[in-house]
């Protein structure tokens, strides 16, 4: 018996450091509010410093997401190969066209996948750009880990994470968000 509570006891230790290392470095979960289904929103006081966000795009070039500061963005993390990624993809781009007038711009982050893959996923989809993360290096710098794809989050004007969903998102869920924080004053000074 002693032996099984030992196991026991180290099982738990290992389990216990393991989601330690998968909690959110920057304390979002914790400063922010979380809706019972898992949406995180942090209010403009709570949002801590701009992420980096750059690289290459899926079509070529190079895209850093300070290039649109005063602007929200939304970044989508998909993969061609999730089918959840394909359900959300027409409530994203309605999205992304019924806001764009009026200083919301989209970015898709493609992660675990091949080039060939992911632009014939995109082709008809979207029409927004994509940066190439087949090693779903950018998705880890925000805390988006592989298997939450797919993954949206919400950058407020000065280039904060506002909203964190990390899961399918539907066009009713997301166009709440996305006016609200585009609504909001940019802070002053």
């Amino acid at each position: 018996m002693n032996a099984r509570r030992w196991t026991a006891g180290l099982l738990a230790a290992v389990a216990a450091v393991a989601l330690v290392g998968c909690t959110s470095s920057k304390g979002q979960e914790k400063t922010c509010s979380t809706t019972s289904d898992g949406i995180i929103e942090c209010a403009p006081d709570q949002r801590s410093a701009p992420p980096k966000l750059a690289g290459e795009l899926l079509t070529g070039g190079t895209y850093d997401v300070n290039q649109a500061r005063g602007q929200v963005v939304v970044v989508n993390f998909w993969g061609s190969w999730c089918a959840p990624c394909r359900a959300e993809a027409d409530d994203l781009e309605a999205v992304y066209q019924a806001t764009k007038g009026s200083g919301v711009t989209f970015l898709g982050a493609n992660v675990q996948d091949e080039r060939d893959k992911a632009k014939a996923f995109e082709e008809g989809r979207v029409t927004y750009p994509s940066l190439f993360d087949p090693s779903s290096r950018l998705a880890l710098d925000l805390d988006i880990p592989p298997n939450t794809v797919p993954a949206t989050v919400v950058l407020d004007r000065e280039g904060r994470i506002a909203v964190v969903i990390r899961r399918a998102v539907t066009k009713d869920e997301l166009m709440p968000f996305v006016e609200r924080i585009a609504a909001e004053k940019p802070a002053s000074g």
